[in-house]
Formats: C-alpha cells, sequence, structure tokens
C-alpha cells in the first residue's frame, strides 16, 4: 500500500528542476558580476541595488521575453526548447504560464518591455548619479509590485484554481520565493528613494533658511 502511495507521488527534482534552478542561480550570478563591473565607483549599498537591477533586467529580457514570444506563436505547452521547459517546469506550480493566460501574457508583455528599459536606465542613472535616479527607481519599483499583484490576485479571487501548492518546492520556492523576491526588494528600494527624496527635501529647506 506504501509503495503504491510511493509511485503514485510526483518526483519533484527532476533533471529540468535542476536545470531551473541552476539556470535561475546563474542570472543572479551574472548580475551580481555586471554590478562589480559598472559599478566600481559606486557605495556599498548602490552596487548592490545595481546586482538587482542587473539580475531584474536579465530575468525580464533572457527569460520573460521568450515567454512572451512562445504566447504569441503558440503557448508553452506546445512549444519545444530549452526555454519552454524550464517555463514548464514552472507551470507545475501556476499552470496558467503553460496555456497564455491573457492577463500573464498582458502583463509579461508590459514587464519585458517596459520593466526591463527602466531597469537598465536605472543603472544608467546610478553610475552617473543623474538627478532623476529615484523617478525612475519609483517607477519600475511601482511597476514590478503592481505586476505582482495583477499576476495573483484575479486568481486568488476565483479560488487560486490554477495554483498547486501541494508540495514545499512548488509553494515555497516556485509561488512564494520567486515572486516574493519581487514583492520584497521594490519595497525596500522605495523606501530608500523615500529617505533620499526626504533628506533632498531637508538639505533644499536649510539652503533656503540659510539665503533669508
Amino acid at each position: 500500500m506504501t509503495e503504491a502511495i510511493q509511485s503514485d507521488s510526483p518526483v519533484l527534482f527532476t533533471q529540468v528542476t535542476v536545470y531551473s534552478l541552476l539556470a535561475c542561480a546563474a542570472q543572479f550570478a551574472a548580475g551580481y558580476l555586471f554590478a562589480q563591473i559598472w559599478g566600481k565607483k559606486c557605495s556599498v549599498t548602490d552596487r548592490w541595488v545595481l546586482v538587482w537591477l542587473f539580475y531584474d533586467a536579465i530575468v525580464h529580457i533572457t527569460l520573460e521575453g521568450p515567454f512572451v514570444y512562445m504566447s504569441f506563436v503558440g503557448t508553452v505547452a506546445t512549444s519545444d526548447n530549452i526555454l519552454a521547459e524550464l517555463w514548464k517546469e514552472y507551470g507545475k506550480a501556476d499552470s496558467r504560464w503553460l496555456h497564455s493566460d491573457p492577463t500573464i501574457v498582458s502583463l509579461e508583455l508590459l514587464t519585458v518591455v517596459l520593466d526591463g528599459f527602466l531597469a537598465l536606465l536605472l543603472v544608467y542613472a546610478i553610475v552617473r548619479d543623474k538627478h532623476y535616479r529615484h523617478f525612475i527607481q519609483i517607477t519600475l519599483c511601482v511597476c514590478e509590485l503592481y505586476g505582482g499583484w495583477m499576476t495573483f490576485c484575479p486568481d486568488w479571487l476565483m479560488g487560486s484554481p490554477s495554483l498547486n501548492t501541494s508540495n514545499w518546492l512548488y509553494l515555497w520556492v516556485y509561488l512564494v520565493f520567486f515572486n516574493g523576491v519581487w514583492v520584497v526588494v521594490p519595497g525596500l528600494l522605495l523606501w530608500q528613494s523615500w529617505h533620499a527624496l526626504q533628506s533632498a527635501h531637508h538639505l533644499l529647506g536649510d539652503d533656503s533658511r540659510k539665503k533669508k
């Protein structure tokens, strides 16, 4: 009886699972490397911001970009390539990514085009110490948070029929961790921008009082 139950249980760690997780780690490593190269003159804090921004852009362009393409020419489920296998692995946790759900594709189209561009523009603004740095940072973070909310809220309102939370890998790694990162980090960057604008306002106020 026990053997029969075990045989029916899905195998969590397949070769595709391992390769998918390694690909995500490689993307982060690339982001870290780019940040060290381009952020040599930046503070430690801003170098870590650059790590995130490079990683963010890499994911949007090299991972989510192909998803949008596959969704326009077919679906992930009907595609046969390396990146399709990675998305099929994630689709075990959220089936909407397998069948080109209109809400998901609409959000990913916006994410790839707008968020990917804003992430790279923000890299430039930080490295060059541009005055519009925090305007871009706030805009990007709001876009990321909106994308996360609209990714899950419609499904939650319907009782989460597309989400598979039957095991720890799908729930805590695929759904919570990989999506939660795009909530926590933008939240922290918004907090950083708030303090930067607050400091700038205080400095401007001090200068005005001195002139009087």
